[in-house]
């Protein structure tokens, strides 16, 4: 019988036929785009990977043991799977979150048995995080800095949609927040075939995308490279929200604005190209997100 942690991993793809530019004008289009539903993981995004691995990793290592407290800096999803799965280890923790984060995170997080704190802004939450990792009693898994975050994708995700695509994926498309995802994802694929294009999106200059940031220099986190990325899309709040309900009215893909980031970001490369297989992230659910105005 399997158990919650036997079910992180393999998702699957879908492919999203009625938004692609070039479904409308013909039955047999030559790009296709495919959505991978990251919100079928069972604590409902992309975030389940990373957090497993960074802590059965620290487990294996003896960084951590079970009774032990753990402290986390967090826009959302990323604590929502350290919570669930800390609970399975019998673990303690923290996690610091902006006070503008929806309150179905904090809660979800609450019943996996977690502390929440909130604070104003994710730089602040790093901040504090930080410091109290430094404490005698915590251990701080520091998501940005820790390669046990993308080395989740490079042993999960990038074999996943290597897999699922026969190879024949052409581009790969996902937002950027501590950039785990596209970072491994990105180290596999490319492994399999250098011509596979890596794009990234991060919001305009002053628009606010929940679980992604357009990082301040001082704040980038220290996992990217960004010789593993071909190409960044700036995406805007506008079309991010547009995009996310476009998605769930059109192809009945419920998902969180970041998600319509990435897609807007898919779409508008398949108007680009004459032929290829573009594999974006949708990294979690919409019901996340009831309380903000995204669906109102």
């Amino acid at each position: 019988m399997a158990t919650i942690i036997d079910l992180v991993g393999n998702t699957p793809l879908v492919e999203l036929k009625r938004l692609n530019p070039h479904y409308k004008n013909s039955d047999n289009p030559k790009v296709k785009i495919y959505a991978k539903l990251e919100g079928d993981n069972p604590g409902g995004s992309v975030k389940d990977r990373a957090a497993l691995n960074m802590i059965q990793s620290a487990l294996e290592r003896g960084d951590i043991k079970p009774g032990d407290k753990l402290i986390e800096a967090t826009s959302g999803n990323t604590g929502i799977a350290l919570a669930m799965i800390a609970c399975q280890y019998d673990l303690k923790i923290e996690l610091v979150m902006p006070k503008n984060s929806t309150v179905e995170r904090a809660k979800t997080m609450e019943a996996y048995g977690a502390k929440v704190t909130l604070l104003d802004g994710i730089e602040t939450c790093r901040d504090y995080a930080d410091e109290k990792g430094k404490e005698d009693g915590y251990f701080q898994f520091n998501q940005f800095a820790n390669p046990d975050n993308y080395l989740a994708h490079y042993k999960t995700t990038g074999p996943e949609i290597w897999r699922d695509s026969d190879g024949k994926i052409t581009h790969f498309v996902s937002a950027m927040g501590t950039t785990g995802t596209i970072m491994g994802t990105s180290m596999y694929l490319k492994e399999q075939n250098a011509n596979i294009q890596i794009v990234g999106c991060q919001p305009t200059e002053g628009s606010s995308i929940p679980g992604i940031r357009r990082w301040p220099k001082e704040y980038l986190p220290k996992i990217f490279d960004e010789s593993r990325v071909d190409r960044v899309f700036d995406i805007s709040t506008e079309i991010a929200a547009k995009t996310a309900r476009d998605l769930a009215k059109v192809e009945s893909i419920f998902s969180g604005m970041s998600s319509g980031g990435a897609a807007s970001a898919a779409i508008k490369l398949a108007g680009e190209l004459e032929h290829g297989n573009i594999v974006f992230i949708v990294c979690d659910r919409g019901d996340r997100y009831l309380s903000s105005d995204l669906y109102s």
